[in-house]
């Protein structure tokens, strides 16, 4: 099928992006990549009268360190994580590792970030990833600039914190993403996760963890995230193996039976709770690993 006929506007400013989404609002909607909003439109699943091009605004392709965090423009492609191209992306590894699961190639080559969190989908790499990291996302629109933290950026079955008139422009990161990992099963290389699990651990120098974030996907409408998982980390010494090893299997253990999930055409709901506490505990595994691979 073909798309709908629509009315093409390409932006050649984040202002000039803003300004035409004032203006039209609801009947448009804005293109970064295509990945996710070219074929929905092909098959007639959306049908906006307005497409707005903000692929060629230089300032929203951008990474900029600012402080402590990172900067990332909401243009910035996939696949400029999975290479770390930039001075910006050396210390976080788990940015890179996360990329590559993103679909394939030309995928990654044309997605972006922004338009992946945009689209809000339940399974997305990078939308739990910004929800362990604790993301913050900016919004900006003729009102000014929202900052939105990630865990109240995702609403709903593809619905996000966004106004009809509000462009998402940047998303602030941590600069270090040390004990970060993703971990997610699919029927084929490049598929949609049927679920994903993505962990963060935060140790001191002691390597006791003092702050813990497990998101998962594909287990409700939304990515969502695990605090009572979470709770069952902080204080574990990830020196002591057997101790952090019982911690984990308790948390993958939690979410499992926490997730409120049934039968579907990709995966029973015993299936996927299965693949819940597995891909749970290898991630904080891994989590675990990385801090004790820095401490040596």
């Amino acid at each position: 099928m073909k798309a709908a006929s629509f009315a093409y506007h390409r932006a050649e400013s984040k202002e000039e992006a803003v300004s035409l989404l004032s203006e039209h609002g609801d009947d448009a909607k804005v293109l970064a990549g295509g990945q996710s909003l070219i074929p929905m439109m092909n098959l007639r699943l959306a049908r906006p009268s307005r497409l707005i091009d903000i692929g060629h605004c230089p300032e929203l392709a951008q990474l900029e360190r600012v402080g402590g965090t990172l900067a990332c423009g909401a243009t910035v492609r996939h696949v400029r994580f999975e290479r770390a191209d930039a001075p910006e992306l050396a210390a976080c590894r788990a940015l890179s590792d996360a990329a590559r699961l993103i679909g394939h190639a030309p995928i990654r080559s044309r997605g972006t970030i922004g338009g992946s969190l945009a689209h809000g989908d339940s399974s997305s790499e990078w939308c739990l990833m910004m929800l362990v990291l604790d993301a913050v996302i900016q919004a900006e629109s003729g009102r000014g600039v929202r900052r939105i933290p990630a865990h109240d950026f995702f609403q709903g079955f593809f619905t996000t914190a966004l106004a009809e008139d509000e462009l998402l422009s940047a998303i602030e990161l941590p600069l270090t993403t040390v004990g970060s990992a993703l971990a997610e099963h699919s029927r084929r290389r490049g598929d949609f996760a049927i679920v994903a699990a993505a962990t963060r651990l935060v140790a001191d120098q002691r390597l006791r963890v003092t702050t813990a974030r497990i998101a998962m996907g594909g287990v409700a409408s939304q990515p969502i995230r695990m605090p009572s998982a979470e709770d069952v980390l902080h204080g574990v010494d990830l020196t002591d193996r057997r101790s952090t090893m019982e911690a984990v299997s308790e948390a993958a253990h939690m979410c499992a039976a926490s997730i409120q999930v049934s039968d579907d055409i990709h995966a029973s709901s015993q299936y996927r709770r299965r693949l819940a506490s597995t891909l749970v505990r290898q991630a904080l595994s891994r989590s675990a690993q990385d801090w004790r691979t820095a401490g040596d």
